[in-house]
């Protein structure tokens, strides 16, 4: 069923705001503080035509994502409501990028040459923001990247597998590397180990990286070759595609591709293998190991890598068919891995990633909390560390489900630490605040919406102090990861509080949102200006926004959403209201108390036009009917 074309009805804000809240003025000075702080980057960092300021080479089939990275969220703070003229700058910023990446050698027409999801999915997200932006605009390419997958270059559709892990507009690319060993330091082996680990016996020395097997001839043929789990994040390119244009091929081919992983799993007790050999067999390159393939269960990261793949595989076949059976592929690895926890201290677990996990834990990292594997080979499981909670929440978020909520307060009582506790942490993913935001939505952590504000405030002061101080340097291409560190646009906080949604899985997810607004007057995505928004509870029958205007003497009107592609219905809208009055005479010393009302509107579809006058306010008590529609990057007024 697709939405329907008609008019929204009409809410009319009647309540005074007569002390602004403190989130609301916070909200809308982080927007200012994004809106200089991305003009700042943009002058000290990029070129006129767009690029970033970069004059070597980059010696390996890796960092086209990290050219791309800086401005992933630049079109989501523009969708969100920032400032008119980031949306060209934006495109001029992609533009530039890409034809810097041409002359690198790392893309053709418009798309990397052949190189892993894993990154892929990372450098994508700003392409998919800028298509919900400016959906018009960006069709033609999403159509045509989308269908680099459809057909043979990199898809065989007979044993529906991706030929390679490497793979993109140059089809599927054999290998993981264009030098005979692949470019692996000694700093890394040290971290995360070597793949294809059982090739050497266990007491046997270990030889030079140019002549380790575990990363030359035997690891182009085994890991080069075949299918990948991380290829799953191809799916957001192609439900991209089918946001944009409705075409019910790219529906079809994430039936096909993602129901062949479903099934590869249910095959593996539940747990989606990690490799498929050309034959279309599991394991059949590795030996029948169902675990060792390229970027997959053994090296280099395991959980973190295979769970955001398969989450961005089961979500987006689940949206663009509306069949959430694909959901069971993420509930049966959440299930299995979170069953091997133990509850031990962080500090005193074998995790490969000790600095995102100390920040995120803080003073908790000696308090024994769960810890779940996230690695396996010949050895068994290893690679404990808390479980990355943007996966189940995301799980949750989508169906609205009890057995998914039981499971994420499961987790909550397994851990050690308070989910209510707000630490100003930054990690690659521009998240991982789901916990405090949980408790938050559960209802017992009241103070977040003012804690996340000024996390966020603080982390982008930092960023833009650490952009200054680094603005000067030349860059050697060991240190592009600095453009990322230093983007000063954090996005987590007001995705969490004006959509009620999570940030997007990082390795390739679409955005999710249980509202979304546009701007009535001037015909474009976010709210007006001097409008806040605040998203306090994200259950189907009672989805609860609160919306702000602080300006005192313009109007503004806007128009509220329901799910990130208009997906949900709004089957009624109860307002807040106040009798008129509230000023008392001009004579009097003080105002009058406003005398609450409330009005209850049928909606029946996935738009509501809210007017909001001068100083006033408004909460929204939305029920809603949860995917009742086609999801689509249409706007209200199309």
């Amino acid at each position: 069923m697709t939405s329907p074309a008609r008019r929204p009805p009409v809410v009319t804000a009647s309540v005074p705001v007569i002390e602004p809240p403190a989130w609301a003025l916070s909200q809308r000075a982080l927007l200012d503080l994004l809106d200089s702080g991305w003009r700042l980057f943009a002058d000290r960092y990029t070129r006129p035509d767009g690029s970033l300021r970069y004059t070597g080479r980059l010696s390996t089939r890796d960092g086209a994502d990290d050219f791309f990275e800086p401005f992933f969220n630049w079109p989501q703070l523009y969708l969100l409501g920032g400032a008119d003229d980031l949306l060209p700058a934006c495109a001029h910023h992609w533009h530039g990028v890409v034809a810097q990446m041409t002359e690198l050698g790392m893309f053709a027409d418009e798309f990397e040459i052949g190189y892993d999801w894993f990154h892929q999915g990372e450098s994508l997200l700003f392409t998919y923001f800028l298509t919900a932006a400016d959906p018009a605009a960006w069709a033609d390419r999403a159509t045509r990247f989308a269908d680099l997958y459809l057909g043979p270059a990199n898809y065989d559709a007979a044993r529906r597998i991706i030929k390679a892990p490497h793979n993109g507009s140059g089809g599927a690319r054999e290998g993981v590397s264009d030098t005979p060993a692949y470019p692996w330091t000694e700093a890394e082996a040290a971290q995360y180990g070597y793949p294809l680990d059982w090739l050497l016996p266990p007491d046997a020395p270990v030889p030079p990286l140019a002549d380790d097997p575990r990363l030359g001839a035997e690891m182009r043929e085994r890991l080069g070759r075949g299918d990948a789990a991380g290829n799953l994040s191809v799916a957001g390119l192609v439900c991209n595609a089918y946001l944009v244009s409705g075409d019910e091929r790219y529906a079809a081919w994430l039936r096909e591709y993602v129901g062949a992983w479903q099934r590869r799993a249910q095959d593996n007790g539940g747990v989606i293998p990690d490799n498929v050999g050309l034959d279309g067999v599991v394991g059949s390159q590795l030996d029948g190991r169902w675990y060792g393939g390229h970027y997959g269960w053994t090296w280099p990261h395991g959980m973190y890598s295979v769970g955001q793949a398969t989450a961005v595989g089961a979500l987006s076949a689940a949206l663009a068919t509306r069949d959430d059976g694909y959901l069971d592929l993420v509930r049966s690895l959440l299930d299995a891995i979170i069953g091997l926890g133990v509850k031990l201290p962080f500090s005193q677990s074998d995790s490969a990633n000790q600095g995102r996990w100390r920040a995120h834990l803080g003073s908790d990292v000696d308090t024994p909390t769960l810890l779940v594997p996230y690695r396996h080979s010949d050895k068994g499981w290893f690679d404990y560390n808390p479980i990355q909670t943007s996966v189940p929440f995301a799980l949750w978020h989508h169906t609205g489900a009890a057995e998914d909520r039981a499971r994420l307060d499961a987790l909550r009582a397994a851990t050690g630490y308070d989910w209510a506790t707000v630490r100003p942490f930054r990690d690659k993913e521009e998240a991982g605040h789901e916990e405090p935001w949980y408790a938050y939505l559960c209802g017992d952590n009241p103070d977040y919406p003012q804690q996340i504000l000024a996390a966020a405030h603080a982390q982008a002061r930092r960023r833009i102090a650490l952009l200054l101080a680094n603005a000067d340097r030349d860059l050697p291409e060991e240190a592009i990861h600095l453009w990322q560190n230093v983007n000063p646009v954090v996005t987590e906080a007001l995705a969490q509080l004006m959509w009620g949604g999570p940030q997007v899985i990082y390795n390739g997810g679409l955005q999710q949102a249980r509202v979304r607004y546009f701007d009535a007057v001037r015909r474009r995505p976010g709210v007006p200006d001097q409008v806040a928004a605040l998203v306090s509870a994200i259950e189907p029958e009672a989805t609860v926004v609160t919306l702000v205007n602080l300006s005192a003497t313009d109007d503004r009107v806007l128009v509220v959403q329901a799910g990130a592609f208009g997906e949900h219905e709004i089957v009624t809208a109860t307002a807040t209201g106040a009798e008129p009055g509230w000023t008392g005479r001009d004579t009097e010393y003080i105002h009058h108390e406003p005398v609450p009302s409330s009005t209850e509107l049928a909606v029946n579809g996935p738009h509501l036009t809210v007017e909001l006058p001068a100083g006033t306010t408004v909460t929204l008590t939305l029920r809603l009917r949860l995917r009742a529609y086609q999801p689509s990057y249409r706007q209200p007024w199309e």
